[in-house]
């Protein structure tokens, strides 16, 4: 891996499900954690727009030809408003990976999904159709998948980019800069 490439971290904010849309924030930040740029868009919550929107806003980036990889807190931003993190890819050129904490409880979400939308088996097929896997950190596992790159290069990216605490540098920050934008300061754990 490249010293200092360039990795764009997404997550959402907080948000309350009678809100209409939630706030996505990327981060860019050339690993282990020099913070270059600040993006944002907004989509629907329990919408289906994540993954059109997540393209426009890393194809308008200036960075978008240095950006090495996506990371993206888990594969579900505003409730269930899901990224086809392989459609991301092949759209963007750059690979995609969604990390979480904890391993997801797929028939709870399958639960879920069949309890309030029509379109459950679409939405359940795009979380589940890539592997997941664990990746060891020097603070914790996390779970993994991803998409337009080798796995272990992937994979090595996730643990260069933990710096403290368990989820890579990218994503940390762009949680922090979405709770601030919304709540007005920034807050949670990391």
């Amino acid at each position: 891996m490249k010293p200092h490439a360039r990795i764009l971290g997404i997550d959402d904010s907080p948000f309350k499900f009678k809100d209409e849309h939630a706030l996505v924030v990327g981060a860019l930040v050339r690993v282990p954690n020099y913070l270059e740029s600040v993006m944002r868009t907004e989509i629907a919550v329990d919408g289906t727009d994540a993954t059109e929107k997540l393209i426009e806003m890393i194809k308008r980036s200036r960075y978008r030809d240095q950006i090495k990889a996506v990371m993206l807190d888990g594969v579900t931003f505003a409730g269930f408003n899901v990224v086809d993190i392989e459609e991301l890819s092949s759209s963007t050129g750059i690979p995609i990976i969604t990390i979480t904490r904890d391993k997801p409880d797929l028939e709870k979400m399958r639960e879920a999904l069949m309890k309030y939308f029509d379109d459950w088996k679409s939405r359940y097929g795009i979380i589940t159709k890539l592997e997941l896997r664990t990746v060891k950190t020097e603070h914790r596992p996390v779970y993994v998948s991803s998409s337009g790159a080798d796995k272990r290069e992937m994979d090595a990216l996730v643990v260069a980019a933990t710096v403290r605490g368990a989820i890579p540098e990218p994503i940390r920050i762009a949680h922090l800069v979405a709770s601030a934008m919304v709540r007005g300061e920034s807050y949670g754990s990391s």
